[in-house]
């Protein structure tokens, strides 16, 4: 990796995690304070919280790199992303209905995403004050400790969480898993494989750039992947920010997850 390309990385993995801690207040200052909620097109939810750390992320991020795209949940989507390099790819808030109802299972989402590929990534929760990061070809750390996966020999005993489906499929070929139910949070969900507390995740089909960029370098700087059931890398920036059903984990160990789930 060039030097410049290097000293790059790691001044926007600086800049990420600066503004994650800075919009971390905001989002306290709402949480477990009954914040104004609606409700979106897709049924989902957002909270003042949401709208407020969007704005101030959207300013401060884009003041500092005005060559940069934009893509966050909580704004509309403007096609001129598309012709950026380099684009932020933003969640103000990851897991909302956990943040509504007072969990610690919330996160604070940034990544900057280079040529369809998260280059620097910075992941906060808020309430117990982790922060993950990670920079291409820099590694993966949580909370200035580097992160290694470290993989295990087979399913057996498995250590997994995500939509009940898909644990159920995995239970069937493999009585032995343990489940940690449903992280309210998908980013951090990703990045729980990167510290060791998960060996596998799931998502179902449906997450957006903004879930997943983040946690994706995460846990790839750590050694792990995150990909379709189907084996398929993860293409960032395109029009369509939509995904298919995804897994994390040790690359042998998610091969093997997929072939006991079979076809999905």
């Amino acid at each position: 990796m060039p030097a410049a390309d290097s000293a790059r990385i790691d001044e926007d993995t600086a800049l990420l995690s600066d503004a994650a801690l800075a919009a971390a207040s905001i989002g306290l200052s709402f949480f477990r304070r009954d914040p104004r909620v609606w409700k979106k097109a897709n049924d989902s939810p957002v909270s003042e919280a949401d709208l407020a750390i969007d704005h101030f992320l959207k300013e401060r991020l884009l003041a500092a790199r005005p060559d940069y795209g934009w893509l966050s949940e909580e704004t509309e989507d403007d096609a001129a992303r598309l012709d950026c390099k380099r684009v932020f790819v933003v969640d103000p808030i990851d897991g909302t209905r956990g943040f509504i109802a007072g969990s610690d299972q919330w996160t604070i989402s940034l990544a900057v995403v280079e040529d369809g590929r998260p280059v620097a990534a910075a992941l906060l929760q808020p309430s117990v004050s982790h922060l993950y990061t990670a920079g291409h070809r820099r590694g993966a750390f949580l909370d200035g400790n580097r992160l290694r996966l470290q993989p295990r020999p087979s399913l057996a005993g498995v250590r997994v969480a995500g939509p009940a489906v898909l644990i159920s499929r995995l239970s069937r070929p493999v009585p032995t898993l343990r489940s940690r139910g449903y992280v309210a949070s998908l980013a951090l969900r990703i990045a729980m494989v990167a510290d060791g507390t998960l060996d596998l995740a799931f998502a179902r089909g449906g997450s957006h750039d903004w879930d997943l960029a983040a946690a994706d370098l995460i846990v790839a700087e750590a050694g792990g992947t995150l990909e379709t059931i189907d084996g398929a890398p993860i293409i960032y920036n395109r029009p369509d920010a939509v995904h298919d059903s995804l897994i994390a984990g040790s690359a042998p160990l998610a091969r093997a997850a997929a072939a006991a789930i079979g076809p999905y």
